[in-house]
């Protein structure tokens, strides 16, 4: 018997080898199918197939399909990959979660739409980017945020496409849009009041890695900006700098963006964000050790 595995000549390494191989076409199986495949009990794919589709080695379509993720097209396209930085991603959205007690997501651009993972106030674990659907970025603080320091390629093209009107409180106006977008540059924070969702408000910052560029941005949706919108805006600069020191001591700048097929052609190269001010709190790991820590 190899391994742990009750099946003799079956580790468990040579059955997740084996489930990979079945998409070597890059089509779509069932559970069942993968199964048949591989030659496997049901209950066995089951278990192996879950965790990978955990670690985004494998998604789930709308259609209870699996195909194969990201991690793996980027290893075939012979991009750098780092499956530590998107683990460290998810770790941040759970500890904002329990730090500021609203839901997180991390998003980056793709197109001129936003590609995001979350992590809602629940017992659910942090969602992969197949899950979700893309967001609007000229109507989302996290694209806001984004859109800020992106190059203005982009920014032409978002209005480009026009500035759809999803609440009376969206921002329809490129003048206007580009005004906002240039006091997030000075502030380095995002907000959006109702206008994507009515009666939903965020704050989001922007992540940077390597080099200065941002690549991402990380965000809360809070209750009332007038009361949440400053512990969120210094929860979430702390959490997108603890990020931005692992993006830049990975020497992968553009993992994040790569994730969800965004070129990092697309980003604009800003300077490291300056020192903030500290800020005095603690809520589990957000605030604790050195990765999490503020820093000087």
């Amino acid at each position: 018997m190899a391994g742990n595995s009750a099946e003799p000549g079956r580790s468990v390494t040579s059955k997740i080898v084996a489930i990979l191989l079945t998409f070597h076409d890059g089509n779509e199986h069932s559970l069942t199918e993968i199964a048949r495949l591989t030659c496997l009990p049901v209950s066995t794919a089951h278990r192996l197939v879950t965790e990978l589709a955990g670690w985004g080695v494998l998604e789930r379509t709308d259609e209870s399909m699996f195909r194969i993720g990201l991690p793996i097209k980027a290893i075939s396209s012979r991009r750098s990959y780092t499956p530590a930085i998107l683990e460290s991603a998810r770790r941040v959205l759970e500890d904002l979660v329990t730090a500021a007690r609203a839901g997180a997501r991390l998003g980056v651009l793709t197109g001129t739409d936003v590609a995001y993972i979350e992590k809602r106030c629940d017992h659910s674990p942090v969602t992969t980017f197949a899950q979700t659907s893309r967001l609007p970025a000229h109507a989302t603080a996290l694209g806001k945020a984004l859109l800020a320091f992106s190059s203005a390629d982009i920014l032409d093209r978002v209005i480009g496409g026009g500035l759809k009107c999803y609440t009376p409180n969206t921002v329809t106006d490129p003048d206007r849009l580009r005004q906002t977008l240039a006091s997030i540059r000075l502030t380095r924070v995002a907000v959006a009041r109702w206008e994507f969702k009515a009666g939903v408000s965020e704050v989001a910052v922007p992540v940077f890695g390597s080099g200065g560029m941002a690549v991402a941005a990380l965000g809360l949706t809070v209750p009332n900006l007038r009361t949440d919108l400053q512990m969120a805006s210094s929860v979430l600069t702390i959490a997108a700098r603890g990020l931005s020191r692992e993006l830049a001591a990975s020497n992968h700048a553009g993992c994040l963006a790569m994730i969800t097929e965004q070129h990092a052609s697309n980003r604009t190269v800003h300077e490291a964000p300056d020192r903030e001010r500290s800020v005095s709190m603690s809520a589990g790991g957000l605030f604790s050790g050195p990765r999490r820590s503020a820093g000087r």
